[in-house]
């Protein structure tokens, strides 16, 4: 199988110089529209498929993000392997704004979201102990590395909160206890329902503000973040460059933990107690084992 790579972030990663056959696709699911159309790409040979997470110009907040529709839009688009880029906050000294954090855990504290592709009449439990695909993390820091970015760090706890709102001083300090290293609002239930979709997923948080636990430092600030943001947008231009370069190098092997059949055992519902509409629905994201 070769690979094609979906691209879950901002509306300017469609600006990367050398995309060719570039196209715009309009598209519904079973669970909604997405938050975009899709923009399909080729870049050193390799197939890309953009998703722009907020939508262009950022309309969609985090917590009406209609996470089962990108994440079925990009399973339908054909993608073998889905990257998501996205702006955290920092829980640590050491990851100072502009540091890449390639993450390989999450603590979800989001509250407000639909989680799951599957409910009453088909209910399936798949296994989330190691959220992202270690393959992709590890190709995603390489080409964070080579991009120029001055601090990578490989692995580290992603703390989902719910937003819109940034933290209070006392859930920033609390975190920081429980070992996180980064903040944000939007990596879950996107990484759960990837690998219900049974999609690799990997992570590459980049840092644009210390969150608010460093009383030395002024408050979060959104003006200070969109000037950060700003400037990890070449870091991470670069970044899908050196990462697709490497796909173009190196064919597409399944991922270590078996994230392909992630839902081999995970569908609990005897056969004739499914609900044909559900199922119907999940078409996309469990056919292979639901047509079998």
């Amino acid at each position: 199988m070769s690979w094609k790579l979906g691209i879950i972030g901002g509306s300017g990663l469609y600006g990367l110089d050398g995309l060719e056959n570039v196209r715009k696709e309009t598209v519904g699911t079973p669970w909604g529209n997405p938050s975009s159309t899709l923009v399909h790409a080729t870049l050193e040979g390799v197939e890309l498929v953009f998703l722009a997470r907020h939508d262009e110009g950022h309309r969609i907040p985090p917590s009406d993000l209609n996470y089962r529709a990108n994440i079925d839009a990009l399973k339908r688009a054909g993608v073998t392997d889905v990257l998501s880029l996205s702006a955290v906050g920092s829980l640590k000294e050491e990851l100072a704004p502009g540091a890449f954090v390639v993450v390989d855990q999450f603590i979800d504290r989001s509250f407000a979201r639909t989680k799951s592709f599957f409910s009453e009449g088909c209910v399936a439990h798949v296994a989330m102990a190691d959220p992202v695909c270690s393959r992709l993390s590890a190709m995603a820091a390489d080409a964070a590395e080579a991009a120029g970015v001055e601090t990578v760090q490989r692995g580290g706890t992603y703390l989902v909160m719910e937003g819109p709102q940034f933290s209070t001083r006392a859930e920033s300090q609390l975190y920081r206890q429980w070992g996180c290293s980064v903040i944000g609002m939007t990596n879950m239930p996107e990484a759960k329902l990837a690998r219900e979709a049974e999609l690799p997923y990997a992570s590459v948080s980049m840092v644009t503000d210390y969150d608010c636990w460093r009383t030395e430092d002024a408050d979060v600030d959104i003006s200070d973040i969109l000037k950060t943001m700003h400037a990890n947008t070449a870091h991470a231009h670069a970044l899908v460059r050196n990462l697709v370069k490497a796909m173009a190098a190196n064919p597409r092997t399944d991922s270590p933990q078996g994230i392909e059949t992630a839902l081999e055992f995970a569908i609990i519902t005897a056969p004739e107690k499914r609900d044909p509409a559900l199922l119907a629905k999940l078409d996309a994201v469990a056919g292979r084992v639901l047509n079998r």
